[in-house]
C-alpha cells in the first residue's frame, strides 16, 4: 500500500470534520465578542445600570409647615416619576444647621438642595432680600404678578451670579406680623425700645431700627426658646409659624401690621444641578414648581382658619392702619438708602410692582 495515499474511509469523513472545526471557531469568535465591553451582544444584565443620584435638601422649618409637606411630596413625585434614579431626601427642623450653615453648605456641595426665606438668602444675595423691603406689597395679587415676573427673574438672575440654582417658582412664607408677650402694636411707636427677634436678615434688622426697636437675629431653631426665657420680648413671621412653631404657647398679642411679605426660594447646588441628566433636571423642575403652586393655594386656605385657631388658644389680635408706618420708613431715608443698596435697576422692578416708595 502506499502510504502517501488516501487511506481508505478516512478522505469521505474530513470534509464534514473541517465543516465542524470552521464553525466551531465561528461560535468562538462570537463569545469573545459578546464578552467585550459595551458589545451589542452583551447580556442586557451586564450592560451599564442607569446612574442614581441621592440627594440632600435641608429646611430650618417643622415637618408640619406647608413648605416642608410640599417640599416633601414633590420629592416623593420625583422619586416615582424616575423609577428610582433621583431621590432627594428633606431634612426638616434644622436638621443639617441653621439657615446661615445650610446656605454655606449648598455653595461648598456638602448638601444639594436649601429652602429659605429671599430675606435670609440677601446674606449671600443681596438682591433676593428685595421682596422684603417694608410696606412694599399691598396685597398677594401684587405679590405673585411680580415674584412670577420681571422682579423674580432678576432676582435668580442674581443666585446664578453665585454659582447657584434657584427653581422658578417662590413658595409662599407670608406676610409677616408681629407679635409680643407684652404689648399689642397699634402705631408706629409702640415699636420703640420693644426687643424682638429678627432672622439673620440686614433688610429686617433696619426696618426694625427705623421704628426704634432693638432687634435681635436669632435662628428660628432657638427662637421659642429666647421668647420663653425673654431674651426678646417679640417677634415678627407669618401665621404658618405661629402654629407650627408653637410660639402662641409664649406669645400673647399678634398684631397684623403685614410689614413685608417673603417667600423660600428652593435653591441647588450647580454642581450637583448639572450633574443630573437633562432629562432629571426638568422633571424635578417642572415638579417643583407645580408644588410650589399647590403649596401657595394651601398657605392661602391655611391663613383663613388660622386666625380663628390662634384666638382659640389665647391669642389677642389686632390690624393697624399701615400708612403711618411708611410714612415713617419715608421720612426716616429708609428707602432711599434701600434704593441705593439694591441699584436703580433693581429697584425699577420693585416699584413697577409696589407704586413709588422712596
Amino acid at each position: 500500500m502506499d502510504n502517501n495515499g488516501p487511506i481508505p474511509g478516512i478522505e469521505a469523513v474530513q470534509p464534514g470534520v473541517a465543516r465542524r472545526r470552521a464553525a466551531l471557531k465561528k461560535i468562538a469568535s462570537f463569545a469573545a465578542l459578546g464578552a467585550a465591553p459595551g458589545s451589542l451582544l452583551a447580556p442586557l444584565s451586564a450592560r451599564a445600570a442607569p446612574a442614581r443620584f441621592a440627594y440632600k435638601l435641608g429646611i430650618a422649618l417643622a415637618p408640619s409647615h406647608p413648605t416642608t409637606a410640599g417640599l416633601k411630596a414633590a420629592c416623593a413625585e420625583i422619586l416615582s416619576e424616575s423609577q428610582g434614579r433621583l431621590s432627594i431626601e428633606v431634612f426638616p427642623n434644622s436638621q443639617l444647621g441653621s439657615d446661615t450653615d445650610m446656605i454655606s453648605q449648598v455653595r461648598s456641595g456638602a448638601i444639594d438642595f436649601v429652602s429659605t426665606a429671599g430675606l435670609i438668602w440677601g446674606t449671600l444675595v443681596p438682591v433676593a432680600s428685595i421682596s422684603g423691603v417694608g410696606f412694599a406689597f399691598a396685597d398677594y395679587q401684587t405679590v405673585w404678578s411680580a415674584m412670577d415676573g420681571e422682579l423674580g427673574a432678576h432676582i435668580r438672575a442674581g443666585f446664578a451670579k453665585a454659582n447657584l440654582v434657584p427653581q422658578a417658582r417662590i413658595w409662599d412664607h407670608g406676610f409677616r406680623h408681629v407679635t409680643s408677650s407684652t404689648r399689642q402694636i397699634s402705631a408706629p411707636a409702640d415699636l420703640s425700645g420693644l426687643k424682638i427677634r429678627v432672622p439673620l436678615s440686614p433688610a429686617l434688622t433696619s426696618l426694625f431700627k427705623a421704628f426704634g426697636a432693638a432687634p435681635a437675629g436669632i435662628n428660628m431653631a432657638e427662637t421659642y426658646t429666647a421668647l420663653q426665657t425673654k431674651v426678646v420680648d417679640g417677634q415678627e413671621n407669618p401665621l404658618t409659624i405661629l402654629e407650627t412653631q408653637k410660639l402662641y404657647e409664649v406669645q400673647k398679642y399678634c398684631s397684623q401690621t403685614s410689614h413685608v411679605w417673603d417667600g423660600f426660594w428652593l435653591v441647588g447646588n450647580m454642581r450637583s444641578w448639572n450633574a443630573l441628566p437633562e432629562e432629571l433636571r426638568q422633571l424635578a423642575a417642572r415638579t417643583f414648581d407645580a408644588h410650589a403652586l399647590r403649596q401657595r393655594q394651601a398657605v392661602d386656605a391655611l391663613n383663613t382658619r388660622l386666625r380663628d385657631d390662634l384666638k382659640a388658644k389665647g391669642m389677642a389680635f389686632n390690624t393697624p392702619a399701615l400708612s403711618p408706618f411708611r410714612d415713617v420708613l419715608r421720612k426716616s431715608g429708609f428707602y432711599q438708602d434701600w434704593q441705593k443698596k439694591f441699584g436703580a435697576e433693581a429697584w425699577a422692578r420693585l416699584e413697577k410692582y409696589a407704586g413709588t416708595l422712596a
